[in-house]
């Protein structure tokens, strides 16, 4: 049996991916802070290598998918794990691994636990029974936690809405970047020649499994569509084409049969996985994301971050991020008709591309930084260690005040709506997005910083020709 001087915190994810491409930077922010951090996921070569780095990994039985019998197996493993370790905090991850991972903490006594919502798995496109289905466990699951984190604000809304939280039980994170990491850029030629890529390619991105959930099938048929007004389209896969297939072995399989027919119309290229995203990002002209359900897709705000214009389904999470007009092109789920008029639209006007990538960039620094996603979380582990483990509180950093949290209190005055009214909560400081035309970046920007959005855009550190290779 250990016990420590110092909270210590389970992070719980189903796959070794989301721990070590997701979650680092909270692990290590929390270490910073005087926690100690642990993890529990599935094995894999990820694992391994932070087991390598120094990193408490627990390799557990784990799955995507839902499994009785499976899901059964890992609330077991949890369980003996957190009764074990007597953990302080479990922050649970992922969907499948934040139901098993709420029951087992509730089981072993956990005194805090954290659920991040990186977005809720039912949707507005689901069908109604089915929603109800998932908001009723969601509710039930709600019993066992002690703060919902969403990424998306719409979620945060949601949560309340559905009686899944209660107002003071939801705190709203966003998502953020590395800002420093990416950064608009000319593209490295030595990666453009590995990728049979030229000055001349018009190059439409996409970072992400390789899912008909993520609308991969629509892209391909966009381009297709786009290539009959264009010549030189190159669709840039970046993932690792083969491991997708594990949970869609018919999407894989059609792009694999598309790419060995020669069709001349366009090329598609896979990097395959790649730790250089930052670096692919460079060779696109425009970002692609025509997803059916997302919660606050990372990859957009990193092609953002890039200053690339991007085109996204008028979902939730991307409508927080994409302002349709501005820094890019929203667009219908399963509609390759339109999401290739939005391709063609940006390909054809490289003035209209270059403004969209600058004022992008600008939204990305004024609303999507990881330094402040990160702050509001220690926020949340600071208080609730405070209120619940006081005995453990002299042990972790004092919990200072965040200029840019008391800046949004005050703002939350002339907000139409707001959730939350501890650490951060959730203001509307971004309007209303369920309608994108009301999401205006300017609309955002005037209400931070008193400046008109395209002066902060003039002034950024961007690149001349956006997509320039």
């Amino acid at each position: 049996m250990r016990r420590f001087d110092k909270p210590t915190v389970l992070q719980v994810a189903s796959s070794d991916v989301t721990v070590s491409k997701l979650l680092l930077p909270l692990i290590d922010e929390l270490r910073n802070q005087g926690y100690k951090v642990e993890a529990a996921c599935s094995d894999g070569r990820f694992a391994a290598e932070l087991a390598g780095q120094g990193y408490v990994v627990h390799t557990l039985p784990m799955s995507r998918n839902l499994s009785p019998w499976q899901n059964l197996r890992s609330i077991w493993a949890l369980y003996r794990l957190m009764r074990s370790n007597h953990y302080s905090v479990v922050h649970v991850h992922t969907p499948l691994a934040a139901i098993v991972g709420r029951v087992a903490a509730r089981l072993a006594g956990v005194p805090i636990t954290i659920y991040t919502a990186h977005g809720f798995y039912f949707h507005e496109r689901m069908s109604k029974w089915l929603k109800r289905l998932h908001i009723g466990a969601e509710r039930l699951l709600g019993l066992f936690t002690d703060r919902l984190l969403t990424q998306s604000a719409e979620d945060a809304q949601t949560a309340v809405r559905e009686r899944i939280a209660r107002e003071d039980g939801v705190v709203w994170i966003s998502n953020g970047v590395d800002l420093e990491q990416f950064v608009p850029a000319d593209a490295d030629p030595e990666l453009m020649r590995s990728l049979d890529i030229s000055e001349d390619d018009m190059v439409v991105g996409y970072v992400g499994r390789v899912d008909r959930e993520k609308g991969i099938l629509d892209l391909v048929k966009a381009m297709e569509l786009a290539s009959q007004r264009l010549e030189r389209l190159v669709l840039l896969v970046v993932g690792d084409s083969a491991a997708a297939g594990d949970r869609d072995q018919e999407t894989a399989q059609t792009l694999a049969k598309y790419t060995e027919s020669n069709n001349p119309s366009f090329r598609i290229v896979f990097t395959g996985w790649t730790d250089d995203v930052k670096g692919v990002m460079r060779l696109m002209d425009v970002f692609a994301l025509p997803s059916y359900r997302e919660g606050m897709p990372r990859s957009i705000i990193e092609a953002m971050a890039s200053g690339k214009p991007v085109i996204a389904t008028n979902i939730r999470g991307c409508r927080e991020e994409v302002v349709h007009g501005e820094t890019g092109l929203l667009v219908p789920t399963r509609d390759p008709q339109a999401l290739s008029d939005a391709i063609v639209e940006i390909l054809t006007n490289p003035s209209v591309a270059k403004s969209m990538g600058k004022l992008g960039r600008r939204r990305a620094e004024l609303f999507f930084d990881e330094r402040q996603v990160l702050r509001r979380q220690i926020e949340v582990y600071s208080k609730l260690i405070r209120e619940r483990l006081p005995h453990l509180a002299d042990a972790i950093a004092p919990s200072g005040v965040n200029p840019s949290i008391t800046a949004s209190t005050a703002m939350r005055r002339q907000s139409t709506a707001s959730v939350g009214s501890g650490e951060r909560g959730f203001s509307a400081l971004q309007p209303d997005f369920s309608n994108p035309t009301n999401a205006r970046v300017s609309d955002a920007t005037r209400v931070r910083t008193g400046k008109d959005p395209n002066e902060l855009a003039a002034g950024s550190a961007v690149t001349e020709r956006t997509g320039s290779k």
